[in-house]
C-alpha cells in the first residue's frame, strides 16, 4: 500500500471529503461521529461502544505516542474507520511498541488523514451524525453515495451481539498501581463483593476499576438470562456500556426488568439507557452525540460540577420516567440531557458517562466505591 493512496469519504446527503490512507485499504460504512479528546486515541479505537461508527478526531495531530497493548479497552479495534487531520509517522513513548498506522493495518482498520477535520466536525455539528462510507478503492461519487444510502443505520439495530463475549469468564487484572485512578486504600473496604458484569460491550477499564475497588468480577454474555445471572450469587450487577440503540436489544431490557429489586444494580452508558427503558422510560437519539473527555456534568443535589468522559449517541428522556420512584441526579451542562438517576427505594443507580475514564479525567472514579458501599449495605 502506498502512503499517499487516495481516500474518499462520502456522506449520505451527498457531501464528499477527500484525504489519503494511512491504515488498511478498503471500504467501510458506518455512522460518522466526532470525538473531542486530545489524547486517548488508542482507548477510543478499542472502545466497543464505537461499533458501527466512523470516528473523526478533532485534535489535529494523532499518533505521536504510538500504541501499547496495556491501554486497550477490548481485544481489537472496534471502529469502522478512523479519520484524523495528521498522522504522526514517528512516535515517542517509553510504553509505545508500534505506530498507529502499523496498528490499524494489522487489524484491517481504514485510517484516513489529510481531511479538513475542522470543517467536517462543524458540518456534523450543524447537520447531525449521519451515515457515511470510507473508501480507498471506489472513487465514483455517485456509486459511493448509493452504497452509503443503502447501508444500515444505528436505530433499531442490535450491535451488542457483535461485541459481547461468547461465554462467561472471570476478570482478575487490576489497574497498574503506577496508573491507579483513586486514592482510596483497599484496606478500608473489608467487604469483597462478587459482581456480575453484563457485557453489552464492556470496556476493560470498567473491569479493572471494579478489581481495584476490591470486587471479584464475573463477566457474562449479553444474552444471559436472569436465572443464569443469579446462579453466580452476585452481591451486585453492573450493566456495562455498549454500542448503538438501546431499543435494539429488547432481550437485554427484559432481563434488566426482571433483575430490578433482586440485587443492587449499577448502570453505565448503554447500561444506564437499558435501565431507563426497563423502568418504563423512553430513549431518544441525540443530534451528534457526546463523544469526548471534556463533558461537564452537574450533580443536582450538591451543585458540584465534574468533567467526564463520554461516548454515546442516545439518551434517556427524563420526562418519561416516573419521578415518584426515580430521582434524577445529574444533568449535562452543555445540553441539559440526563446524566444520572437512582431509584428512591431500591439500591439502583446509573450514569450516562464513563467513570472508568480511558481516556478522560478521573473525577468520578469514586462511583465504583459507592457501588461497593451499596452492595455492602444491601448484604447486611
Amino acid at each position: 500500500m502506498k502512503p499517499t493512496q487516495k481516500a474518499i469519504l462520502a456522506l449520505e446527503d451527498g457531501t464528499i471529503f477527500e484525504g489519503r490512507s494511512f491504515g488498511f485499504p478498503g471500504e467501510k460504512a458506518g455512522e460518522l461521529v466526532f470525538n473531542t479528546s486530545m489524547t486517548g486515541y488508542q482507548e477510543i479505537l478499542t472502545d466497543p461502544s464505537y461499533k458501527g461508527q466512523i470516528v473523526i478526531m478533532t485534535y489535529p495531530l494523532i499518533g505521536n505516542y504510538g500504541i501499547n497493548e496495556a491501554d486497550t479497552e477490548s481485544r481489537d479495534p472496534q471502529v469502522e474507520g478512523f479519520i484524523i487531520k495528521e498522522n504522526s509517522s514517528r512516535f515517542s513513548n517509553w510504553r509505545g511498541d508500534r505506530s498507529l498506522s502499523e496498528y490499524l493495518i494489522s487489524h484491517r482498520i481504514i485510517g484516513i488523514e489529510g481531511m479538513d477535520t475542522r470543517a467536517l466536525t462543524k458540518y456534523i455539528r450543524e447537520k447531525g451524525a449521519m451515515k457515511a462510507i470510507l473508501s480507498t478503492e471506489e472513487f465514483h461519487r455517485g456509486r459511493l453515495i448509493e452504497k452509503v444510502q443503502a447501508s444500515p443505520g444505528l436505530i433499531g439495530r442490535d450491535l451488542v451481539r457483535e461485541v459481547t463475549c461468547e461465554k462467561p469468564y472471570e476478570w482478575t487484572e487490576r489497574i497498574d498501581s503506577e496508573f491507579s485512578l483513586h486514592n482510596q486504600p483497599h484496606s478500608t473496604f473489608h467487604f469483597r463483593p462478587r459482581v456480575v458484569v453484563m457485557d453489552f460491550g464492556v470496556k476493560f477499564n470498567i473491569l479493572r476499576s471494579l478489581r481495584e475497588w476490591g470486587c471479584e468480577v464475573t463477566v457474562l454474555p449479553a444474552s444471559s438470562q436472569p436465572e443464569s445471572i443469579l446462579s453466580y450469587q452476585p452481591d451486585g450487577i453492573l450493566l456495562s456500556n455498549g454500542p448503538g440503540d438501546p431499543e435494539g436489544v429488547p432481550y437485554a431490557i427484559e432481563t434488566v426488568r426482571k433483575l430490578i429489586g433482586v440485587k443492587p444494580i449499577f448502570g453505565i452508558c448503554l447500561g444506564h439507557q437499558l435501565l431507563g427503558l426497563a423502568l418504563g422510560g423512553k430513549t431518544f437519539k441525540l443530534k451528534f452525540g457526546h463523544h469526548g473527555a471534556n463533558q461537564p456534568v452537574k450533580d443536582l443535589k450538591t451543585g458540584k460540577v465534574t468533567i467526564t468522559s463520554q461516548n454515546h449517541g442516545f439518551a434517556v428522556d427524563p420526562d418519561s420516567l416516573n419521578t415518584d420512584e426515580i430521582e434524577l441526579t445529574q444533568i449535562n451542562l452543555n445540553d441539559r440531557t440526563l446524566e444520572g438517576m437512582k431509584h428512591k427505594k431500591m439500591p439502583i443507580f446509573s450514569i450516562q458517562y464513563h467513570p472508568e475514564a480511558s481516556p478522560g479525567p478521573h473525577d468520578t472514579q469514586k462511583l465504583f466505591g459507592e457501588f461497593v458501599k451499596m452492595m455492602e449495605e444491601d448484604s447486611k
